[in-house]
């Protein structure tokens, strides 16, 4: 149903009318420096693809590849921090793979099940859906920050606790109010991930600024120009699609396209479900902000 022909994220094969499988892998280097907090996020972040489909994940293995000089109990907190965090989503870890390299990379590879009559996907937005999306940006310029030893250590703990946060409830939500259009925010960023979808549906994405949410202190590390080597080259080729009110300064133009690890789920609610679905989403302690809307037309327009 789902394969390379699509941007979606994950691969998905039909069993029966009202079952598929899905399918999905991913891995990266340390963002934080923690071992278990690391692998808590990398088995979040992996995991996140099948939520995105509206999928509900059921068996993972882990990927890894390790330095031969790693102490053996820096190794064992990252599949700890893993383990633990897959548990928390109700998943089995059984078995995997392992090889050496000169640097530590982890994820998962993650199986689980999804009703193909109600799966999200990027293509299945409709005009008049609102946008909302379920975690605060500035992950890819805070992790950036800690790497070049500039970050507060507590905006470090609050991008490391969303980051460690699965998308379960947001996923589940989406799939009791039979939503259609939804994906996670990841390493293309916000913008990059949104115009996927808003390609994928053929329409456009008008998004107002002032009402996205960011980590506390991601416009400060903004405006020191503190961005990850990604937020450039999304900006290179995302910005041509994107028109920006003149009044959002080039920092805050770059918050949007700063990748992010294990980020939230850009959901399309319709108009006439959304005060139901606030209140669905308090009683499941969901967060969630609504951050514009989805019309006619192409590419994404960002206003004040």
């Amino acid at each position: 149903m789902v394969g390379l022909a699509s941007p979606d994220d994950a691969a998905v094969w039909r069993l029966s009318d009202d079952k598929a499988i899905v399918v999905t892998t991913d891995f990266f280097t340390p963002v934080v420096d923690t071992p278990y907090e690391y692998g808590a996020i990398a088995a979040a972040n992996s995991l996140s693809d099948i939520y995105a489909m509206g999928g509900q994940p059921f068996l993972a293995l882990n990927i890894a590849a390790l330095p031969d000089q790693l102490p053996v109990e820096v190794s064992s907190e990252i599949m700890r921090g893993g383990a633990e965090k897959a548990r928390q989503a109700g998943v089995v870890i059984a078995g995997g793979h392992t090889v050496k390299d000169k640097e530590p990379k982890y994820g998962l590879v993650v199986i689980g099940f999804v009703d193909p009559r109600r799966m999200l996907s990027k293509g299945g937005l409709k005009a008049g859906d609102v946008l909302v999306l379920t975690k605060p940006l500035g992950g890819g310029v805070t992790t950036t920050a800690l790497k070049q030893e500039k970050a507060l250590e507590s905006d470090v703990q609050e991008a490391i606790d969303w980051m460690s946060r699965l998308n379960k409830v947001a996923s589940q939500l989406s799939v009791e109010f039979d939503l259609r259009g939804g994906t996670d925010i990841t390493g293309f960023g916000f913008l990059g991930h949104g115009l996927e979808m808003a390609a994928a549906a053929g329409l456009s994405l008008h998004i107002e600024y002032s009402k996205l949410p960011f980590l506390k202190g991601a416009r400060g590390y903004a405006e020191k120009g503190i961005f990850p080597g990604g937020a450039f080259d999304n900006k290179g080729y995302y910005e041509q699609y994107v028109q920006f009110d003149g009044a959002i300064q080039e920092p805050e133009q770059m918050l949007l396209f700063d990748p992010q690890t294990s980020g939230g789920l850009l959901l399309g609610v319709p108009a006439e479900k959304l005060a139901a679905f606030e209140k669905r989403a308090k009683e499941l302690d969901q967060p969630f902000w609504v951050i514009g809307n989805v019309r006619t037309g192409e590419g994404i327009k960002v206003q004040l």
